[in-house]
């Protein structure tokens, strides 16, 4: 690293042979910094942002407030090295060692190996020959801490440090100035250790500020932030705000704590992934629905199902999945509104036995909680599901349960439309479900672009003939090819699912609740799920 040092410190050359040898100058020392050895932190998705894990030998700042989930992140990074049978050290100046120790207990890990460096507590003595030393932090000058610290490393060697937290250290310097050059010192200091280290910041001493002059000195820096929410529990996410020399994940990344430790979910990037497939359409088992799409929604494209409450979206979506596993096709339900016994029961009533699909596991069927799941984390368990159990045809029911997970509507449209186009380069095809406000409806969406989100549009609607009210499906819309511009009536029963022939006479379609003035002997019979 001195070497590229040097050659950035050149002023860059004029002539032609001399710009041809600075560049390859420059591209071998990138090349030596991307072949760096990596340090996993033994938290998948972080390894994921990271490209692998930290470069080794370097110095990172874990920045966040209280609470974000610095010390779990922490004790995880140096359990993992512990389990490749490498040293790590813990110095505390802000928490115990038995603090230290709950933490562990709660996630069901052991310190058992782990060196624990304790500035803490006066009331155990120095020479009481524990592998931790003892004292009050604030009660001795910066150097004799820093001292203590430094004789420790040389002691132990490890090849994993963190160093928890800069707070206290900025207390005992009293001046930045001495703050920035003792942070400066030991960079030096851990630079020719190969030691990975990681500095961990709660902020509280700075206010809650990001230190600037800090950010400049590490090699790379990881926020962690904790949003407290209207309802609900709190929200946590992370960022990696810069990592020297590496190509990481930019932005923000949704995070949670659970017992076993800290997830982290990797944002969808679509365009990273990329699969080859044929784009046939795909068949519900219903003449007539498929020839509504013209044989069907193509794989690799996502159909809108929307209508009032009570309009058969549901039903028609489930009469997709069960032809589907029918075909020996892995298919997922992303469940947000219903219980997944009632929708089993649901599909018994129609005649659609799910139950041997969900025993054979074709079939999976997640129940989602918006109120307990991150719209990150549902699009990583959305991409495990296609990328792991390759999940042919995947149903979001409904919108209103993602919208409810997500409070800002620009986000919300943003992180969806890069959901259905991961989704469409895998060549799945996906069926959303969004009821519609009202119990009859309108031909409004509410906040979503309908153009925008789906490559096919089928609407349900109620339509009242002779006193009774029935059921209307029909297509407005289908990239991928051409549909009907009818309407039919949509019929379901203990038998299944039905359409009429297209019913050509209709008054007031466009006003939401189309009504029937034709011949009503072109009209499906009354039947008891009416």
């Amino acid at each position: 690293m001195l070497w590229a040092s040097i050659q950035f410190r050149r002023p860059e050359p004029t002539g032609p042979t001399q710009r041809a040898s600075y560049a390859a100058a420059v591209h071998f020392g990138s090349l030596m910094q991307t072949q760096k050895a990596r340090v996993a932190t033994g938290i998948e998705g972080l390894d994921s942002i990271l490209g692998g894990g930290f470069p080794q030998g370097r110095l990172y700042l874990l920045e966040g407030p209280p609470g974000s989930g610095k010390t779990t992140l922490s004790l995880q990074f140096l359990l993992h090295g512990l389990s490749k049978g490498e040293r790590c050290l813990y110095i505390t100046l802000s928490e115990t060692a038995d603090e230290l120790r709950e933490v562990a207990n709660a996630h069901g890990w052991s310190l058992d190996g782990l060196e624990l460096f304790e500035l803490a507590s006066a009331e155990e003595a120095l020479g009481d020959g524990r592998m931790q030393s003892v004292l009050h932090s604030w009660e001795v000058e910066l150097d004799e801490t820093v001292k203590l610290i430094l004789g420790e490393v040389e002691r132990i060697k490890p090849n994993r440090v963190v160093f928890d937290s800069l707070s206290e250290l900025r207390l005992l310097s009293q001046d930045p100035l001495r703050y920035r050059r003792q942070i400066l010192s030991l960079k030096q200091f851990f630079a020719p250790k190969s030691a990975t280290v990681v500095l961990v910041d709660d902020m509280t001493a700075s206010g809650e500020e990001r230190d600037g002059q800090l950010h400049s000195l590490c090699h790379g820096v990881v926020s962690l932030e904790r949003l407290t929410l209207d309802f609900g529990p709190a929200r946590r996410r992370m960022h990696v705000q810069k990592l020297r020399g590496v190509n990481f994940t930019a932005g923000y990344h949704d995070m949670t704590i659970r017992e076993g430790g800290l997830e982290v979910f990797p944002r969808l990037i679509a365009s990273d992934h990329h699969a080859t497939f044929n784009g046939t359409p795909i068949s519900s088992g219903v003449g007539e629905i498929d020839s509504l799409l013209g044989g069907g929604p193509l794989r690799g494209t996502s159909t809108l199902l929307t209508g009032p409450a009570g309009s058969g979206k549901t039903n028609v979506a489930l009469q997709y999945v069960w032809a589907a596993c029918e075909r020996g096709e892995h298919c997922c339900i992303f469940e947000f509104d219903e219980r997944i016994g009632t929708l089993l029961a649901r599909a018994e009533s129609l005649d659609i036995d799910l139950s041997k699909h969900l025993a054979s596991g074709l079939l999976e069927i997640l129940q989602v909680d918006p109120a307990e799941i991150s719209p990150g984390e549902f699009a990583w368990n959305m991409q495990r599901a296609v990328e792991e159990r390759h999940c042919r045809l995947l149903v979001i029911d409904s919108l209103n349960g993602y919208v409810t997970a997500m409070p800002q509507e620009k986000q919300l449209m943003l992180q969806l439309h890069e959901m259905l186009s991961y989704l469409n380069q895998k060549g799945v095809a996906t069926i959303l479900i969004n009821p519609q406000h009202g119990l009859v409806g309108t031909m409004s969406t509410g906040n979503l672009n309908v153009s925008y989100i789906a490559d096919s549009v089928v609407l349900f609607r109620f339509f009242e003939s002779q006193g009774r009210i029935r059921k209307a499906i029909s297509v407005i819309k289908n990239r991928g090819g051409a549909h009907e511009n009818t309407i039919r009536e949509l019929k379901i029963d203990g038998k299944g699912i039905s359409l009429s022939a297209p019913l050509n006479e209709f008054k007031g379609i466009l006003t939401g609740t189309p009504e029937f003035v034709g011949n009503t002997a072109h009209l499906l019979g009354h039947t008891r799920a009416e």
